[in-house]
């Protein structure tokens, strides 16, 4: 095989395990005498970067070598920084000097697909692979570079755990190890003062990570994003398990993306450039709700980027590593257009334009109890690890 460079970025939230997989990705590319060129802040590098300008390539992307890439594995987070740029969505207003003219004036706001031109940035860069590493908004304009024939390769990451066609994500088992120590120490404030909990966990719209920091923390209740809740059932059985609890208190889950029966999504802020607004609040609201309804003292915690920080848990870094070497196995095949995935326990890959199928979300009829607010994980023998 003749010597490669290959690109590589991280887009969307940061979670652990990301340097992980790019420092399997690198040691593998170079040990093999290949090229990696590492892009700052995801698309939003590969759309400013000026291929012809030396000072704007050393801004946007950087060269990876065993020596740069040693330790990152021992971090959270990107050490390529990331963002939320969609390059099939960019505003007139966002756009890149060398391209404003081509665009003309307009409103601000009007958004123009430029993915044409980020496929042409990669190619005068001299990259003959990019490496996407991301969530199902920064995978699907790798997607879209596929459709157009650049040679892309994806993984996915997320602590939602949401992507489709694959049963893990990076950072799903950090966000939860992460979730059910925090709720376990939650417990020493809560009992002492004999209080009722509303923990709020990330997870967008999606209840995973809800489901399984519930479910692993033995917490009272567990209301996912997938199921409209009664705020006054919820109440009602929050209290009976306080009263029936010989330390007088009581714990409840809740996603972010969760809303009350007839209720809306607790949502803030503009839009992103993928459409979405910020989720959060929910626990605040039911918190609320308790305390005039029931007249009962509530503790509110919201553990947000909590669940992200820090560095990865062995599963994630495993889950890193591999996806790294399987990437890079893919590259050494001459294989494009792939996502890297885990099905029924087993590592494979999967066309990257299954992306665009839809969302992974849980399975309601067989995992919970809509009824009660409770995991229902019962008759798991055959089922994969993940319970999708």
């Amino acid at each position: 095989m003749s010597r490669l460079r290959i690109g590589v970025l991280t887009g969307g939230g940061d979670v652990p395990g990301l340097n992980s997989c790019i420092r399997a990705l690198t040691y593998r590319a170079l040990d093999d005498g290949n090229e990696v060129l590492g892009i700052r802040r995801g698309w939003a590098g590969i759309v400013e970067v000026d291929p012809d300008d030396p000072e704007s390539r050393d801004i946007h992307t950087v060269k990876l070598d065993r020596r740069g890439v040693r330790t990152v594995d021992r971090y959270g987070g990107t050490f390529l920084h990331t963002s939320r740029t969609n390059p099939a969505r960019m505003k007139r207003s966002k756009l890149p000097d060398r391209l404003k003219e081509r665009f003309g004036e307009g409103d601000p706001d009007e958004r123009f697909d430029i993915v044409p031109d980020v496929a042409e940035s990669l190619r005068r860069l001299g990259l003959d692979f990019v490496v996407a590493i991301g969530g199902d908004d920064t995978l699907s304009v790798a997607a879209k570079l596929d459709e157009i024939g650049y040679p892309v390769l994806a993984v996915p990451k997320t602590m939602d755990n949401d992507v489709f066609g694959t049963d893990y994500c990076i950072g799903f088992s950090t966000a939860v190890t992460r979730s059910v120590n925090f709720i376990t120490d939650l417990r020493t404030p809560v009992g002492s003062h004999e209080r009722i909990a509303i923990i709020e966990v990330f997870g967008r719209y999606s209840g995973e990570t809800a489901l399984f920091a519930g479910y692993l923390a033995s917490v009272n209740r567990t209301v996912i994003a997938e199921v409209p809740f009664d705020p006054h059932r919820l109440t009602e059985l929050l209290a009976q398990d306080k009263a029936n609890n010989p330390s007088h208190y009581s714990i409840c889950v809740i996603s972010e993306g969760a809303k009350p029966l007839a209720g809306e999504l607790m949502e803030s802020g503009e839009a992103d450039a993928y459409g979405h607004r910020k989720l959060g609040g929910i626990s605040d609201w039911v918190g609320d709700f308790i305390r005039r309804t029931a007249g009962e003292d509530v503790l509110v915690q919201r553990l947000a980027y909590l669940m992200r920080s820090g560095p990865p848990d062995s599963l994630d870094r495993l889950v890193a590593y591999n996806f790294g070497n399987m990437v890079y196995d893919r590259i050494e095949a001459g294989c494009a257009g792939e996502l890297m995935a885990i099905q029924n326990g087993c590592y494979t890959t999967v066309p990257v334009r299954e992306l665009g199928k839809g969302k992974r979300k849980v399975d309601v009829a067989s995992f919970y109890d809509p009824t009660q607010y409770l995991p229902k994980i019962q008759h798991v023998r055959r089922k994969p690890m993940f319970l999708y």
